[in-house]
C-alpha cells in the first residue's frame, strides 16, 4: 500500500540508509504536501495556459467578425481596427505555446512526487495511476496541438493571409473552439487528483496519514 509522503520520510528518517542516499535527501525537503515547495505549480500554470489561449481564439474570432462589429465600435468612440484583434489573438496564441512547455513540465515533475490517498476510485471509474496517466498523455498532446495551432497561426499572420483582413481561416477557429471543449474534459482528470485522491493536498495527506490538522498545520 502507498504511504503518505509524511510517514514516508518518517520512516526514511529512521532506516539505515547511506547519508547522502537520493531517496532520504528527497524525503528531508518535502513538505506535508509531497512537494519540496509550498504550493503546487502545476495548476496556477494550467490557468495561464488556459486563460492565454481563450483570450487568443475569442480575439481572433472577434477580427474575423469585425465586418458585423465596426459598426457598434463606432458608435462608442472605440478606436478599434480588425488587425489589433488579430495581433492580440497571435500574440496571446505565441504566449500560450512558450508557458505550457513550463505547464506539462511541472506537471510531470510534480506527478512523479504524487502519492494518492490509496482505496479511491474516481467518479468515472478510474483509480489514481490510470487517471495520473490519461492526464499526463493528455496534456502532452493537448501541448502538441497548440504547438501545430501556433505554426499554424504564423503561418497565416506572415504568410498565407498576410495581406488580408481577415488574418484566420473559420477551420482554424473551430479546431480552436473544438480545443476548449478538449481542454476542459482534460481539466475534469486533473481535478480529480486533487480532489478525490488529495494528490499534493496538504489537508488530505495528513487526514489519510491519521494526523491531527489543528497541530499540523499552522
Amino acid at each position: 500500500m502507498l504511504l503518505p509522503m509524511p510517514i514516508l520520510a518518517a520512516l526514511l528518517a529512521t532506516a539505515d540508509l547511506p547519508a547522502d542516499a537520493p531517496i532520504a535527501q528527497l524525503a528531508k525537503v518535502l513538505g506535508p504536501n509531497d512537494l519540496p515547495y509550498a504550493v503546487p505549480i502545476h495548476p496556477t500554470l494550467v490557468h495561464f495556459t488556459i486563460g492565454l489561449f481563450v483570450i487568443a481564439i475569442a480575439f481572433d474570432i472577434a477580427g474575423a467578425l469585425y465586418p458585423i462589429e465596426k459598426r457598434i465600435f463606432r458608435f462608442l468612440a472605440l478606436p478599434i481596427t480588425r488587425g489589433g484583434f488579430h495581433d492580440v489573438g497571435w500574440y496571446n496564441l505565441l504566449a500560450c505555446a512558450v508557458i505550457t512547455f513550463f505547464t506539462v513540465a511541472a506537471g510531470f515533475f510534480e506527478m512523479l512526487l504524487a502519492v494518492p490517498i490509496p482505496g479511491v476510485t474516481s467518479t468515472i471509474g478510474l483509480q489514481s495511476m490510470e487517471t495520473m496517466l490519461w492526464h499526463g498523455v493528455g496534456g502532452v498532446l493537448i501541448l502538441l496541438v497548440i504547438v501545430l495551432m501556433t505554426l499554424w497561426r504564423g503561418y497565416q499572420r506572415f504568410v498565407w493571409r498576410r495581406d488580408m483582413g481577415r488574418q484566420v481561416q473559420w477551420l482554424y477557429l473551430l479546431v480552436g473552439l473544438g480545443l476548449f471543449l478538449v481542454i476542459g474534459l482534460h481539466g475534469t482528470l486533473g481535478a480529480e487528483l486533487a480532489g478525490e485522491f488529495g494528490v499534493h493536498i496538504t489537508a488530505d495527506q495528513l487526514l489519510a496519514s491519521g494526523a491531527d490538522l489543528r497541530q499540523a498545520l499552522p
